[in-house]
């Protein structure tokens, strides 16, 4: 599968956090597999994978954020629209996009807080890759099999 390109999409708020996704979907995918885009937030993730997902380059795309409540806007609904236009971008287009966006409850932009996340987005990103081998894997039997 080394021909094989995959897009990974990093939000770079909180890019301390998010950027260890892409470090966890590399121990699965080999980094030269992989391009990588950088986007200022969550909410334009959505268009850069659908645009990305059409291009034709890549057999799956990934998507990570860290959507955290600042105050000013229920994070919630930001999270929900992320989501939603990943979904949707992944049906438009019949190529897997993945979400590595998360939005914790309580989160304190703390060393503690921030440590623990750091981990968790590792482990996130591997299962992202995994998803993403696994989905390929499992649509070109469906395809096979027609």
């Amino acid at each position: 599968m080394t021909h094989t390109r995959f897009a990974f999409i990093k939000a770079q708020w909180h890019a301390g956090v998010v950027d260890r996704a892409l470090e966890g979907f590399c121990e699965i995918i080999p980094a030269a597999q992989v391009d990588v885009f950088d986007v200022p937030g969550a909410f334009e993730m959505p268009l850069l994978a659908r645009d990305l997902a059409a291009s034709g380059k890549y057999e799956a795309v990934a998507a990570a954020a860290f959507v955290v409540d600042g105050g000013i806007y229920r994070h919630d609904f930001v999270a929900q629209a992320v989501v939603d236009g990943l979904m949707r971008a992944a049906l438009d287009t019949g190529v897997p996009v993945l979400s590595v966006s998360l939005t914790p409850h309580n989160y304190q932009e703390t060393e503690h807080h921030d440590a623990i996340f750091r981990a968790h987005f590792v482990e996130k990103g591997r299962e992202a890759a995994r998803a993403a081998l696994g989905i390929i894997t499992t649509r070109t039997q469906v395809k096979a099999a027609a």
